[in-house]
């Protein structure tokens, strides 16, 4: 089972350092005037998003689920720190959607929010790991 949780690192990171970094591609794409630099960003996001964000996802997702079932969930059923954790995953969920819809957004050229929009977007991964981390090692629940 530490295999699978080494792995389950491994891929949060990753999955993490897509979701810090797209929405910073965001940033510079909203505020590039020249179509060079336009075609260039939709290049790297479409990339970034199903070239390492989604694979990064799908298995950060996998490895967890492996080691709910490992672990037992009755062994869990108590533990409120958990629960608390999974919903902030979810969100997590729904923020990485969210970017593969901004990125369709931004291929057809419809996007309509400022560089300020992104920068703030761009923050609440942040909130959404220390939440996570402190809930996995102190389990204050």
């Amino acid at each position: 089972m530490l295999w699978i949780k080494a792995f389950h690192i491994i891929t949060v990171i990753t999955w993490f350092a897509a979701l810090f970094y797209l929405p910073r591609l965001f940033v510079y794409h909203s505020m590039s005037s020249d179509k060079t630099s336009i075609e260039r960003f939709k290049i790297m996001e479409r990339k970034l998003y199903k070239g390492i964000m989604m694979p990064s996802f799908i298995l950060a997702s996998v490895f967890g689920l492996w080691m709910l079932q490992g672990y037992a969930w009755q062994a869990y059923s108590m533990q409120y720190w958990l629960d608390i954790k999974l919903l902030l995953v979810a969100l997590l969920i729904g923020y990485h959607f969210y970017c593969g819809h901004l990125v369709s957004v931004f291929r057809d050229d419809k996007n309509t929010r400022s560089d300020t929009f992104y920068r703030w977007f761009n923050e609440f991964p942040v909130l959404i790991l220390l939440a996570v981390v402190i809930l996995v090692v102190v389990k204050p629940f």
